[in-house]
């Protein structure tokens, strides 16, 4: 089995979620549909400061969840980088599937729902807006990918660009935390988590399993490492219509 250089089963995964989009754009309301939004040139930015910023790092693959906003950002990040890889596409990481399209009043109304919608995360049968997928079931799908990725042979580091809930709800599930904790995981555009996972050898000798997952970093902004200005939090900043 690959593993990081020193370690014996311990793979790593730099996890980032996409740059920054406008959900309030014109396209996205004419659709009625989140699913068309890509990349406004500051998370174009966003992307390339994170590509830059893991120029160096060596990955064995790259995945995205096949939306356009998760793929340019993937794309813009590996342009920067010296290996060619080929980016596959994992639609387990694909964002909540959202109810009906919400008609909102402003951009302030759609994060205020928003909020509240994560912070009701861990409550039974809680859904991802009326009529969407629940926070539970996205949770089975995500630790299923995710655990498909870590079972497979023959790599060490990989690049994995996902979206805000994914991104908190593996970061909380990595330490244990029950699913209403992941409101509590901030998670920027364009920002960079770094996840370590132990495989160790299943008892009976065949195959192997996750003795532990370690989080050795979270929300990491290349574009702004201090944060200096970024006094709004992430739902708060995504759903505000850019000047």
């Amino acid at each position: 089995m690959s593993a990081l250089p020193g370690t014996t089963g311990r793979r790593r995964i730099y996890l980032m979620r996409h740059g920054f989009v406008d959900y309030t754009s014109a396209a996205v309301r004419k659709a009625r549909d989140p699913k068309v939004a890509t990349l406004t040139d500051r998370g174009i930015d966003e992307a390339r400061a994170a590509g830059v910023a893991l120029s160096d790092v060596h990955f064995d693959l790259a995945i995205c969840s096949g939306l356009p906003r998760t793929r340019q950002t993937a794309e813009i990040v590996l342009a920067e980088h010296p290996k060619a890889l080929e980016l596959e596409v994992e639609p387990r990481f694909g964002e909540l599937r959202s109810g009906s399209y919400m008609d909102f009043h402003s951009a302030e109304h759609l994060a205020a729902v928003m909020t509240f919608t994560f912070e009701q995360a861990g409550e039974p049968d809680a859904e991802f807006l009326p009529g969407g997928e629940r926070f539970a079931d996205a949770m089975v799908r995500v630790r299923e990918g995710l655990h498909d990725l870590l079972m497979r042979p023959s790599w060490a580091s990989a690049l994995v660009v996902a979206h805000e809930v994914v991104n908190r709800m593996v970061l909380a599930d990595v330490i244990g935390a029950p699913l209403g904790a992941s409101a509590g995981f901030e998670q920027d555009t364009g920002c960079i988590n770094i996840l370590d996972f132990d495989l160790v050898p299943n008892e009976t000798g065949e195959g192997t399993r996750v003795e532990r997952g370690v989080i050795k970093a979270v929300n990491l902004t290349p574009a702004n490492y201090l944060k200096n200005g970024m006094n709004l939090r992430s739902l708060e900043a995504i759903f505000t219509r850019p000047e």
